[in-house]
């Protein structure tokens, strides 16, 4: 998230809430490699999607720009939510899929540090979003943090900026959140 100016990515936010068309014009080339870098971080963890990147940034596009009631706080806010719609994005995307495969059923789901940087992934985007939005009713901060890490692909660094807290402390969320959801799938997949 380095390439991009905070300061002039913030202003253009703000002048894009107070109605300017032109911002958000200007605040779209500025933006886009980064919307790029986070869609492909979403689309390697999908195997068989048939959805592109550039699709999925489409689509956020779409919806970040009927999100203009949101108080843009800065550049870092921006890519928050931006992760947040394309996870909303693919999720419904995968639920749409498995409805319409036979019976539905997922498979099993691996929750693992290596699914940040391996290209081999095959996590059930839904059961992970389910035990996410558990894991969010007692503990808001480590479901954010997982978010960002596991679904934006935002580095510790990152994710600490976006939260406005240390390294340490998103470091020891995603340890304790990654043990409490790996449990959780566990869990389930054991039910069903």
């Amino acid at each position: 998230m380095n390439n991009v100016s905070p300061r002039e990515v913030t202003l253009l936010l703000k002048d894009w809430r107070r109605g300017d068309q032109g911002a958000l014009d200007r605040l779209i080339p500025l933006v886009e490699r980064e919307l790029h870098r986070l869609a492909h971080c979403y689309m390697v963890r999908e195997r068989g999607v048939t959805l592109q990147t550039t699709a999925l940034v489409n689509e956020a596009y779409v919806r970040l720009i009927d999100a203009r009631e949101v108080e843009w706080k800065d550049r870092v806010h921006f890519f928050s939510i931006s992760a947040n719609v394309m996870r909303r994005i693919l999720v419904e995307f995968a639920r749409a899929r498995r409805s319409k495969k036979r019976g539905g059923e997922g498979h099993k789901v691996e929750f693992d540090e290596s699914l940040l940087v391996s290209p081999e992934r095959d996590a059930d985007l839904v059961a992970v979003d389910e035990a996410l939005e558990r894991l969010a009713t007692f503990d808001q901060r480590a479901a954010k943090v997982v978010e960002l890490r596991f679904f934006g692909g935002l580095s510790v660094e990152e994710t600490a900026e976006a939260l406005g807290i240390s390294d340490k402390t998103v470091m020891r969320d995603w340890q304790l959140a990654k043990v409490w959801l790996l449990r959780e799938l566990k869990r389930g997949d054991a039910s069903g």
